[in-house]
């Protein structure tokens, strides 16, 4: 980072601009160049034609024009780019014609994370993203010196937290205890167990053979078997890359994920705005006793918490995402009535219900079985469905709202049951959210 000439005075302060890393006009200098591009890629027929038109030298005085002017774009985008830390709030300042200043109040962070793609890793600078109450897309600044991207998280975090400014950017970093690391090679063989690669597998292994009879072409089934081969190996390998070295560690200012193994990113997860946890069970994990964990996080596009662990750990992580609460053992839900059949035969034996102390938690799938638990603090509302098909077989389902605007269902439970547990759950969400602790940082 670097100051900027811009000072602005805010409450009695000082407030100092300061500008991004000079490594930014290269990322910026792209913009006029990828319009062209996607111009190319939307019409290329008529892009074609107008390059076939074209003569050398023509071409070379083009790109004589096309290359400095993306330059000084990048160079003066950077150059009217200024952004200022205050007492209360985080100001972005940018625009060359048309001048734009993004106010983002500091005690609407609810996360901070510092990715780095591959390239910004080589030339050592970071992106610091933000999640802020009240907005689907997260705030960024893009880019600053790797480690000047992480002091000032964590000034941010601090000045979120309620330290006072002149001590803010002396709090530093919290430190963190590591929770859990998932290996590679574990990672590895969990996502050949998902059920999306296998099942590419099974569809080419139907689909190809079946051409081949009917064309008797190899082109043919080659056009069609490679990408029903590749699309079975992609999402595994994409995921492989982006959630190798998963690290999960437990700090003041919330847990700690660091992930990938191409482009690294630094997330955290905030306490006390966990607002649903979701333990995924693919059926070919089983016999490991692996799951998955998942979070439905206010505020917050961060969703996983752990891609792969065995059960006692990630319970044990999940105790400190959420403490005082424990995951329910499966002989505790108790299944949809029998009638429930009729509404939803075979798989109506996957749902379960049952309701803890401190959480609403509900069970859905067969083969792939996933248990959500939702504290009773974080419900927002409780509501009662019944279709005509439920209300004649004397079913209902009970569905809970939380504060990240998902739901959670209790599917088939009934009549009686259905409507005695949406009841006890409002009154529960009502207590819950009385005896709920404040939703802070490094506290």
């Amino acid at each position: 980072m670097r100051e900027g000439a811009g000072q602005g005075v805010r409450e009695g302060r000082p407030v100092i601009e300061r500008r991004l890393h000079p490594v930014t006009p290269l990322r910026r200098a792209w913009a006029p160049v990828a319009v062209l591009i996607g111009w190319a890629v939307h019409d290329p027929d008529q892009a074609q034609r107008q390059l076939s038109r074209l003569t050398t030298t023509t071409l070379l005085i083009a790109l004589a024009v096309l290359l400095p002017a993306a330059a000084l774009y990048g160079f003066l985008s950077w150059w009217f780019t200024h952004f200022a830390v205050t007492d209360t709030e985080l100001r972005v300042r940018t625009g060359l014609l048309f001048r734009r200043t993004a106010h983002i109040r500091l005690e609407r962070i609810q996360a901070i994370d510092v990715t780095q793609p591959l390239l910004a890793r080589v030339a050592g600078v970071a992106k610091l993203k933000l999640d802020v109450i009240g907005t689907d897309k997260k705030d960024e600044l893009a880019f600053l010196g790797a480690e000047e991207a992480r002091a000032l998280r964590a000034e941010l975090l601090a000045r979120a937290a309620g330290f006072a400014p002149e001590t803010a950017h002396e709090v530093g970093e919290a430190p963190a205890r590591e929770l859990l690391r998932v290996p590679p090679g574990v990672l590895a063989v969990s996502l050949v167990l998902t059920g999306a690669t296998w099942g590419w597998l099974v569809v080419a292994s139907v689909a190809i053979p079946l051409l081949w009879i009917a064309t008797h072409s190899l082109w043919t089934v080659l056009a069609a078997g490679v990408p029903m081969l590749g699309a079975a190996g992609a999402s595994s390998a994409g995921r492989f890359v982006a959630e190798y070295d998963w690290t999960v560690g437990e700090s003041p200012d919330g847990l700690r994920i660091d992930h990938g193994l191409l482009d690294r990113a630094h997330e955290t997860v905030p306490p006390g705005r966990v607002q649903t946890v979701r333990i995924v069970e693919p059926w070919l994990w089983r016999r490991r006793g692996w799951v998955r964990v998942e979070l439905d996080v206010a505020g917050s596009s961060n969703s996983l918490l752990v891609p792969v662990a065995p059960r006692e750990l990630a319970e044990a992580v999940i105790a400190r995402v959420l403490p005082g609460a424990r995951v329910p053992a499966a002989s505790e839900l108790a299944g949809a009535p029998r009638r429930a059949r009729w509404c939803v035969p075979v798989w109506w034996r996957g749902y379960g219900l049952v309701v803890t102390e401190a959480v609403f938690a509900a069970r859905h799938g067969l083969l792939r079985r996933s248990l959500a638990l939702v504290p009773h603090a974080k419900v927002q509302s409780v509501r009662l469905t019944q279709g005509p098909w439920e209300r004649a077989r004397g079913v209902a389902d009970v569905h809970v709202d939380n504060g990240a605007n998902r739901s959670v269902t209790a599917r088939l439970r009934g009549a009686e049951e259905a409507a005695a547990l949406l009841r006890s759950q409002a009154e529960r969400s009502r207590t819950g959210r009385r005896d709920a602790r404040p939703d802070r940082w490094m506290t």
